[in-house]
């Protein structure tokens, strides 16, 4: 096929069929891609159009290559992009005896053409192309070429925003299935139950290895709309691909015969690896489990042999070991773990991961091949009682069997693995899941494989591809030994055998480590050489540097192809039903989600490099309520808060030593105390549990939940941002955890600004480096959350004299301190934290005093007090409820606190399913002599309908607002009642035609009480900050702390 460009009236891209693809078959078609209008950036106009109905004049052909199919449209700095594949080769075909040839071609080379933009353009890769299919080969068009001045054209100029991507499929791991196109995303046993199930490939792929899937998905709902013999010209055109990447190979080898059969047997041993991309990226930047028990470097091996007679099929998995855990920073050979949540905290997303390959494989028996060193060990006893509280449950029983490669190659040498498959918990696995079997001639399914080994080590790619290795060759001698026993000793069989398998491990390695992988030389030769030693060596050192220092770009070009990244769009086809379908399901948010409350409790104290002592960090009831009974309340209601997030500063002294290589003790000392503090409060109510925590030197946050919401939090990453020494140093920086509780954003983060009196400057700049370079995972800033808190030790001062500033603070003249704050006047003036609020301060500075004492600094440098220890917030859901600080004198600084409570929304997905599909019903059904086309003509989403509103005022005295029923224009809705919910999307002008604003069933008097209803209801009144302190009155002191 061919791409072509047609730039006025409007910039078009034609893909067309060419003649080599109607000579085999194809249907002369062509698809027609513009952008569409205003919405340029994210929505274009797709046409299937017959070859000859299309307007080729004032052409250009885009590219010399033939083109292979498109693999969709993509979103990248606000320009669209459609992605074609340019070159691929073919693998071969992978069952030779299947009904339908079923051939495999691994992409070499792609490009991205600008949709709306000529920016990147390189028509000088056109040259020498045909401008016009519509006569191919014709003297006519032919003698034409010459005016296009092809050989004048120029590459472009620019840097094309999406190299980074065409770097990806360059690289020689993705795959697709050229036509009669096959479902090469699916193990074959699920492809024979599909095919007699739906027999439509693009319908029923396997979505976790389809990796455009993001950006084919508006084309595969394109596909859908058209009837079924237009689908059907589409597929044959091959117009749309569907990727996998990982791996795929094939051989085709000759086997022993039986001496009463001089036939020989031919036979085809294959192996396809699919890469699973819902926690992709690579091996430094992507570890472990999400919260949807996605796990990183997660594959699906299927090993197939195929005969004339009978095909096998025999599928393992491999996957990070599927606990939170991370490795930060400079990783060198021995690179340190981190497991980054509790077991209480993580045990949720551990119990999905196992129960979705429990659906999808049915039994599951793990293989973990990490050794007995440190960091190993302690993933291993981690998943060990991660598992073993899985089983507590009654859910799902999964075998584990833990085997230690390292150490037994140590002892044994490589040799000794190949008796893992003799080991007795492997053994009892192998004969109870079996192997696959299908009957070549009609696809019957013999025998079902019934469970799968899930295999790991810390990267799953050497030590896991080893056994992996082992495992299948122990299958396809099991399959021999009841088909035919001679051909176990093929050396020609075994010989492909391990070559597919040195090449899956080096095609998975370079995918998520960069390099190929260690062991593959013993896995080809069955030999241990001391050129494979060197050659391992080396890939050792490439790993080390390109983990380090280049893998943090490849991660972004994935995030982006995979539509990851935070606030990217996807490009949606024009289309005005489900466009309006959209709308309508946006403005009836609250039909299908719910929201509830949930208290957050958020403390900041600079510990001044203390050691901990046990405090009573966290408000509570005091014994005897007399002494601050108006806050009785609130103190209550810190009983259980739902989240805790405390920030601390100089945690521990930030001394050369520990700037350089900080100790994480102190913090695990803290996290000790806070969690003895909670489980020793009285009247607890609730049980709590570190979800997260992260430090950068001295700043440290930690963040606590309630053991039984755990479940409701999702996507829990932590990031730094160091602003010392211009960005260098870490003694000064930021902190941040971000997560999702239900369906609703927040990040906390805790940060130390610049010190100094005078260091304004300073410490605004900190701010805004902090703002514009901490970013969590998948471009996600901290601007991109719907709720941010700020815990931190700010540093901002008081601009007064320190006699003046000592005696207001000791005369509770608050306001006048206030009025002098370094950090009110950069808000004032949008230097620093434009956007954010602050509570009223109602307590003296909170620095710096003498140790263990109430009394501000003596020292030499008698520092001027100020409130350095701040807590500041944006998010329209936030209300707080409390802000104070507590009596505790360890440090030379206060700890402040707040009590938030917020609002989360939680969206019921199965409703927000139901009411799309009536919608789309609703808007697609037509009445009698009524075309959609008009009935979508008709519909204005953002006006409202005023068929129904009253005539307009004529000035005489029976004007209609002054009836009977509202004489003077006084109407009185008192007997109309409605909840929160209805009142907020209710429009009191739509009419019954509307079918977007209001369900099928709703008739007009619902509407009609609604509407009044809404009139009816009494407004929300904007938030109140708490009211102002009684100068009479002095702060409250330590009392109600403990």
């Amino acid at each position: 096929m061919h791409l072509y460009l047609r730039e006025h009236p409007v910039r078009t891209l034609l893909l067309t069929t060419s003649s080599e693809d109607e000579r085999r078959g194809c249907p002369r078609r062509a698809l027609i891609f513009r952008a569409e209008g205003s919405k340029a950036a994210s929505q274009a106009t797709v046409e299937f159009v017959p070859k000859d109905e299309a307007d080729f004049s004032n052409i250009i052909r885009l590219t010399a290559r033939q083109v292979q199919g498109c693999l969709g449209l993509i979103n990248i700095e606000n320009e669209i992009f459609l992605a074609v594949v340019t070159q691929a080769i073919s693998i071969g075909n992978i069952r030779p005896t299947a009904e339908k040839p079923e051939e495999v071609n691994r992409i070499q080379e792609v490009a991205f053409f600008g949709l709306n933009t000529s920016r990147y353009d390189d028509l000088s890769a056109a040259e020498g192309a045909l401008p016009s299919p519509v006569h191919l080969e014709s003297s006519e068009v032919l003698g034409r070429e010459s005016q296009y001045g092809y050989s004048q054209a120029q590459p472009s100029i620019y840097e094309h925003p999406a190299t980074a991507i065409v770097s990806l499929f360059t690289s020689g791991t993705f795959y697709y299935t050229p036509a009669p196109v096959w479902d090469i995303s699916s193990r074959l046993s699920q492809r024979i139950h599909k095919k007699g199930d739906t027999g439509d490939s693009f319908a029923s792929f396997d979505g976790r290895f389809v990796w455009n899937e993001y950006i084919v998905k508006s084309l595969l709902t394109f596909r859908e709309r058209l009837d079924a013999a237009e689908r059907d010209e589409l597929d044959r055109c091959q117009f749309i691909l569907l990727a996998i990447q990982g791996y795929v190979g094939t051989y085709t080898v000759t086997l022993p015969h039986r001496p009463s059969d001089p036939n020989p047997i031919v036979a085809t041993i294959s192996l396809i690896s699919r890469l699973g991309w819902k926690r992709a990226g690579t091996r430094f930047n992507t570890r472990g489990v999400d919260d949807d028990g996605n796990v990183a470097n997660s594959v699906e091996t299927e090993t197939i042999f195929s005969t004339d007679a009978t095909c096998m099929s025999y599928v393992q998995i491999r996957g990070s070991v599927p606990l939170f855990w991370e490795q930060q920073g400079l990783q060198t050979f021995r690179p340190t773990v981190q497991i980054t949540r509790s077991q209480a905290a993580s045990q949720p997303a551990f119990d999905r991961h196992f129960e979705q390959l429990a659906e999808e494989y049915h039994a599951i028996h793990a293989i973990n091949l990490l050794g007995s060193r440190e960091n190993e060990a302690t993933l291993t006893d981690a998943y060990a009682a991660h598992l073993r509280s899985l089983r507590a449950t009654g859910g799902i029983d999964v075998e584990i069997t833990h085997y230690d490669f390292h150490d037994q190659v140590r002892k044994y040498g490589h040799d000794s693995v190949t008796e893992i498959r003799r080991v007795a918990s492997i053994r009892a696995s192998r004969e109870k899941f079996g192997i696959t079997t299908v009957d070549s001639n009609g696809d019957a399914i013999i025998t079902e494989q019934t469970g799968v080994f899930r295999t790991n080590c810390l990267d799953c790619l050497d030590r896991t591809n080893f056994v992996e290795d082992i495992l299948s060759r122990t299958a396809l001698e099991d399959y021999f030994m009841q088909l035919r026993p001679e051909w176990k000793q093929s050396a020609a069989l075994w010989n492909c055998h391990r070559e597919l398998w040195a090449e899956n491990g080096d095609a998975l390695s370079k995918i998520y480590a960069g390099t190929g992988a260690l062991n593959t030389s013993f896995t080809r030769t069955g030999k241990r050489t001391l050129a494979g030693v060197l050659a391992d060596a080396t890939k050792s050192v490439s790993r080390a540097y390109i983990n380090n220092f280049q893998d943090k770009a490849k991660q972004v070009a994935i995030d982006c192809f995979l539509g990851n990244l935070a606030g990217q769009k996807p490009v949606s086809i024009f289309d005005p039903i489900h466009d309006s379908v959209r709308l309508a399901l946006h403005e009836r948010l609250s039909e299908y989600s719910t929201m509830r409350y949930i208290t957050i409790f958020v403390g900041t104290w600079n510990l001044n490099g203390r050691n901990p002592c046990f405090p009573g960090y966290f408000p509570r009831r005091p014994h005897s309520s007399k002494f601050y009974p108006k806050y009785e309340g609130i103190i209550t209601s810190f009983n259980r808060p739902d989240i805790f997030v405390i920030g601390f500063q100089e945690i521990v002294p930030l001394t050369a030593q520990q700037i350089l290589q900080t100790d994480p003790e102190q913090k695990r000392r803290w996290e000790y105390i806070l969690m003895e503090t909670l489980a020793r409060r009285p009247e607890k109510r609730a049980d709590y549990t570190i979800l997260r925590s992260e430090q950068l030197v001295g700043t440290a946050l930690i963040v606590i939940v309630k053991s039984d919401s755990t479940s409701n939090i999702r996507k829990v990453e932590a990031a730094t941002r160091k602003t010392g020494l211009r960005g260098i140093s870490g003694n000064k920086g930021a902190v941040g955890i971000r997560l999702d509780y239900h369906d609703t954003s927040f990040c906390f983060l805790t940060a130390h600004l610049a010190a100094g009196h005078t260091n304004v400057d300073e410490r605004n700049s900190d701010y805004r480096t902090i703002v514009g370079g901490l970013h969590f995972q998948k471009g996600k800033t901290i601007g991109s959350h719907e709720n941010v808190i700020w815990a931190a030790d700010t540093n901002y001062r008081i601009d007064l004299e320190n006699d003046v500033v000592r005696a207001l603070a000791t005369n509770d003249e608050i306001d006048m301190l206030v009025a002098a704050d370094q950090l009110g006047a950069a808000m004032n003036s949008g230097a620093a934290f434009v956007g954010y609020e602050e509570g009223p301060i109602l307590f003296r500075p909170t620095y710096r005093y003498n140790l263990n004492s109430d009394e501000y600094d003596t020292s030499e440098k008698m520092r001027i007090p100020a409130w350095t220890d701040r807590i500041l917030y944006r998010g329209n859901n936030l209300d707080l409820e409390k802000y104070s600080r507590a009596e505790l004198k360890s440090s030379d600084h206060r700890p402040v606190y707040a009590l938030f409570r917020a609002e989360v929304r939680i969206i019921d997905h199965a409703k927000k399913a139901a009411l799309q599909k009536q919608l789309l019903k609703t808007i697609t059904a037509t009445g009698v002599g009524e075309k959609l086309d008009e009935k979508l003509t008709s519909i204005h989403l953002h006006a409202p309908d005023i068929s129904d509103l009253p005539p307009p005022s004529s000035g005489a005295a029976d004007d209609w607002w002054n009836g009977a029923g509202h004489p003077n224009g006084v109407f009185h809705p008192s007997t109309y009642d409605m909840d929160d919910t209805q009142r907020a999307h209710t429009n009191p002008f739509d009419s019954r035609s509307s079918s977007l604003h209001s369900s099928p069933s709703t008739s007009d008097d619902e509407l009609y009480q609604k509407a009044i209803s809404a009139n009816a209801a009494p407004r929300k009144q904007p938030k109140k900050p708490p009211p102002p302190p009684n100068r009479a009155t002095k702060p409250s002191n330590a009392a109600e702390f403990s």
